[in-house]
């Protein structure tokens, strides 16, 4: 039995390998399957061949075959690609393959061949090709012309970023071709004296109308060929494709298309977009490039699974999504927004919702003030809902907002809407914040009032005006009340030195605040306290002082905001019982100003008391100007300075001294004094007067007759002031000097010795011998006036004359003389006539006539000194010339009398006759070249006064006689 076994198991073994060596046998032979190509189609404007093959040996019913494609181009030795292309083929069945030239298929004739190799899992792997195919031509040349050129490919459309080869074919007789992309020049390969060759690569996009291309030929015409390549915008994948509903009757579908691929000339179209729904097959183009209505249908479809495609004429591109319909809902707006105001500080707020059965939204509710969301809240709504606005400010507008969303699954909230209201005034909720400043003028307290304006949260509405009631605290019944309209924030008060409680309140139109107190005892705006210096921090002041009483319930410090050049803008801080010091920081603080500050105490009656000022800088500046100079004493030695302060609220910082400069050529300075030679080989001394209240310096050790230069400058802790030009100063001579001491005081005593003997001259002329006496001022004659007639000017019986003529004044020769600016005419005798002498004469004597404008009696009576010309009149009485003298006395008195009790319109003249007269006419004070020598009369030396009548006549006689 054994061996029975043991020999079926041999027989089966043998079996099985006759069987594998036949199949060896059949299988191992190579599979002879020449392929044989059919047709080639050609696609110009894609430059694409299409081939079409079988295989006539094959008689297997399905073989995996790997074809090898061979491409030549001009010459069959010319391969320029070589590739492999596996396909599954079946018994009788034609191979399809496409291929894409990288030219353009009208420039050059292709070669193609194909061999295969069996490629099958039921076959052993072939080790070798079948034989190739025959070699097929693909010819699309076209016949270019004489003297032209053809330009491929025409009008070509492709993507921004492709490659692209230019075919040139130039016809005969044209030679050196150039070539233009726009207006940049191209090169290219020249293949023969035919073709040319020119690479493109990576394309871009430069218009909707395309790249032109132009050629031109050196020899050729003036003709230009060319073509156009049309780049196209690479086709974008929809981005953000999204479908929701807002009724559950409609799905709305909303995609961002990206960039537009529109070509001009209908090269290429918008892309166009299809939606494809794949549960219910539906596929629908939109009209839209970003949107898509679809319509939901009645079959209660809930889940939707979309593709949208993005085509144009080069390129395709999808995106998908898929949703449940519930998961998308995009409710409208709550609408019937309704808003209704309850008191100063709440609002009922009530809205409805588009319903859908047992559907619940929720719903937010915003509420915004001045642009910020100070209250929100959510609520669930079936139809309707409400919601109550509290704790809102009274007088202010708000904003109520509303939105709703799908309360199970949350896909985007409703668009917003929104209602304004405004909430109604109240009382101002709380008390001025009030300040005041108190001075004493003309035994009176000018009081000024400042308060600070309520916030909006205060003022729970428009601020009207302010009530100022002043209670006199000596009189409480006596009050008075003032009203301020706003925007006032402060006033004006005048009042007594009694002590006064003044009381603030603010109003708008709900009503008043809480009222405001002001104390002023009898001793305000009188305190005298110390002012200290502090220094100043980054935009503000370290503010500290020392508690004067244990009572104080508060302190307050004020400050001007502003520079002293500007309004002061009074501000004031209030600080807390325990608290003595503070920070007080502002914008409107500046570097080189200073900031006075003043600390007051309050008490618990309210009453204030300064108890310390402060004065000090944020930051100090050197000076900004210098302040002038005057110079005293100045010698040949040594000269005083003197500078003036100017105001210490106007200093950029604390003066802590002067610098003094003295420049010179030749200078040597004083030990305490610091020298420094200048560029020039001048000598410059700088003193150091550290003491900033002294304003004087006396530079000595001077050398006369030098020019000096000195400047004064102040200066801070930030440094010194301008350097300014330098003031020149020259000393004076020595000699010059002592002179100068000398004369001086001689010059000044020789001057008022001069104008004391000049007054006493003038006064000595006036009362003894004035130019033209006047009688009635003459101190002299007034001492011989009579005393029982006040009239008489001049006593006759003192004045007896030697001589009398009478002058006639139609006789002798006339001699114009000026006197007091006026014509005198005269009779001057040729030969003086004799005339008797008194008892005491010897003889006859020579004599002269002299004729004085002043006893000219009209000339007296019209005010004027000259002597008037004019007839002369005759008078009752009648003086000859041997008239004794007593008895002319007698005569001339009653004549002269009767001359002043006469009508003034009576012309009178008086001649005044005189021994030692000159005989020269006119004015007193004028020179003759030639003056005539006196005629010598008698020793008499007494004057009389004649009327003018009397002396004509005797004048006249006289003249007869002789």
């Amino acid at each position: 039995m054994a061996f029975s076994v043991v020999l079926h198991q041999v027989t089966f073994l043998l079996a099985v390998l006759s069987l594998r060596t036949s199949r060896s046998k059949v299988l191992g032979e190579p599979l002879q399957l020449t392929p044989e190509i059919h047709t080639v189609s050609l696609q110009s404007a894609l430059q694409e061949a299409n081939l079409e093959w079988t295989v006539p040996t094959f008689s297997h019913q399905e073989l995996n075959i790997v074809f090898q494609i061979e491409i030549s181009r001009m010459r069959t030795s010319n391969t320029i690609w070589v590739g492999n292309y596996s396909t599954t083929v079946k018994h009788e069945e034609t191979v399809h393959w496409k291929w894409t030239s990288d030219i353009p298929l009208e420039c050059a004739t292709h070669f193609i061949r194909i061999r295969a190799m069996v490629d099958d899992t039921q076959y052993p792997p072939q080790s070798s090709w079948s034989n190739w195919s025959s070699w097929k031509e693909v010819n699309a040349q076209v016949s270019v012309p004489p003297d032209t050129l053809l330009i491929f490919p025409e009008d070509r459309l492709l993507e921004e970023g492709s490659n692209v080869t230019i075919c040139l074919m130039i016809g005969q007789n044209l030679y050196n071709v150039s070539c233009k992309l726009q207006e940049e020049p191209i090169r290219g390969e020249q293949l023969d004296s035919h073709l040319s060759l020119i690479k493109l690569n990576n394309v871009v996009f430069l218009n909707n109308a395309g790249t032109n291309i132009n050629c031109k030929a050196m020899n050729g015409t003036k003709n230009t060929f060319g073509t156009v390549l049309f780049v196209s915008k690479v086709l974008e994948e929809p981005k953000n494709f999204s479908c929701e509903t807002r009724d559950f009757k409609t799905l709305n579908c909303l995609w961002e298309p990206g960039i537009d691929t529109t070509l001009s000339w209908h090269k290429q179209r918008s892309q166009h977009y299809t939606l494809y729904e794949s549960f219910s097959g539906r596929r629908e183009v939109s009209n839209h490039r970003n949107s898509h209505t679809w319509q939901i249908t009645e079959d209660s479809q809930e889940t939707y699974n979309f593709t949208l495609t993005a085509e144009n004429n080069l390129r395709k591109r999808s995106v998908s999504i898929s949703f449940n319909l519930t998961h998308r809902v995009h409710p409208k707006a709550p609408h019937d927004v309704t808003l209704k105001t309850v008191g100063a500080t709440k609002a009922h707020m009530t809205w409805k919702v588009p319903s859908r059965g047992d559907y619940t939204l929720l719903c937010q509710v915003e509420l915004q003030c001045e642009g910020e969301v100070i209250h929100e809240h959510n609520v669930s709504v079936h139809t309707s809902a409400n919601y109550l606005f509290s704790d809102l400010e009274p007088d202010t507008e708000y904003k109520a907002c509303v939105r709703c969303a799908s309360a199970h699954h949350f896909w985007k909230w409703s668009d917003w809407m929104q209602k304004k209201f405004r909430t109604p005034e109240a009382a101002p909720s709380e008390a001025l914040d009030v300040w005041r400043d108190v001075r004493t003028e003309n035994g009176r307290h000018v009081v000024t009032l400042f308060w600070k304006p309520l916030l909006k949260s205060q003022a729970n509405g428009k601020i009207i005006s302010y009530n100022i009631v002043v209670e006199n605290e000596a009189n409480p019944t006596e009050s008075e009340q003032y009203s301020v309209r706003a925007p006032a924030l402060g006033t004006n008060l005048s009042l007594d030195l009694h002590p006064y409680k003044i009381h603030i309140s603010a109003n708008n139109s709900a009503g008043a605040s809480p009222e405001s107190l002001v104390v002023l005892s009898s001793h305000s705006g009188h305190e005298e306290v110390h002012e200290k210096t502090i220094k100043g921090i980054k935009n503000g002041f370290n503010i500290s002082w020392e508690p004067v009483s244990g009572d104080a319930i508060g302190y307050v410090v004020d400050w001007c905001a502003h520079s002293q050049t500007q309004r002061c803008d009074l501000q004031w801080k209030n600080v807390g019982p325990n608290i003595t010091s503070t920070i007080i920081t502002s914008d409107a603080f500046e570097p080189g100003v200073r900031y006075n500050f003043r600390i007051f105490e309050r008490s618990v009656e309210e009453n204030v008391r300064l108890v310390e000022k402060q004065r000090g800088y944020t930051q100090e500046l050197a000076p900004s100007v210098n302040p002038g100079v005057t110079i005293h004493n100045l010698t040949p030695n040594s000269f005083s300075l003197k500078w003036q302060d100017y105001a210490s609220d106007f200093q950029s910082g604390f003066i802590k001294g002067y610098l003094v400069y003295l420049k010179s050529k030749e200078l040597q300075c004083n030990p305490n004094w610091e020298r420094t030679v200048l560029s020039d080989k001048s000598v410059l001394c700088k003193y150091d007067v550290d003491d900033p209240e002294t304003k004087t310096l006396t530079v000595e050790n001077l050398r006369p007759e030098s020019l000096y230069e000195f400047l004064v400058t102040p200066y801070t802790s930030a440094g010194q002031g301008p350097n300014e030009t330098y003031t020149k100063v020259t000393t004076p001579d020595v000699r010059s000097h002592m002179l100068l001491q000398i004369i001086l005081p001689m010059t000044l005593g020789v001057f008022l010795s001069i104008i004391v003997c000049y007054w006493k001259s003038q006064w000595v002329k006036e009362k003894c011998y004035p130019d033209i006496p006047n009688p009635y001022k003459s101190s002299i004659l007034s001492l011989i006036k009579s005393k029982k007639n006040p009239h008489l000017i001049m006593n006759v019986k003192d004045c007896i004359p030697d001589v009398l003529e009478v002058i006639n004044k139609a006789e002798g020769s006339k001699t114009q003389c000026v006197g007091s600016g006026k014509l005198h005419t005269e009779d001057v005798p040729t030969k003086p006539p004799l005339v008797p002498t008194e008892k005491d004469s010897s003889g006859p004597m020579p004599f002269v006539f002299l004729e004085n404008f002043t006893y000219d009696q009209s000339a007296f009576d019209s005010g004027s000194h000259g002597f008037i010309p004019g007839p002369l009149k005759n008078t009752p009485h009648q003086l000859g010339l041997l008239a004794p003298p007593n008895k002319l006395q007698n005569v001339l008195e009653n004549d002269y009398m009767k001359s002043l009790v006469e009508s003034p319109t009576e012309e009178t003249s008086l001649i005044y006759v005189s021994q030692l007269a000159s005989p020269i006419c006119g004015d007193k004070d004028s020179l003759v070249t030639n003056p005539p020598m006196p005629v010598y009369g008698s020793e008499y030396k007494k004057q009389m006064a004649l009327p003018g009548s009397l002396t004509s006549a005797s004048l006249k006689e006289n003249n007869l006689t002789s």
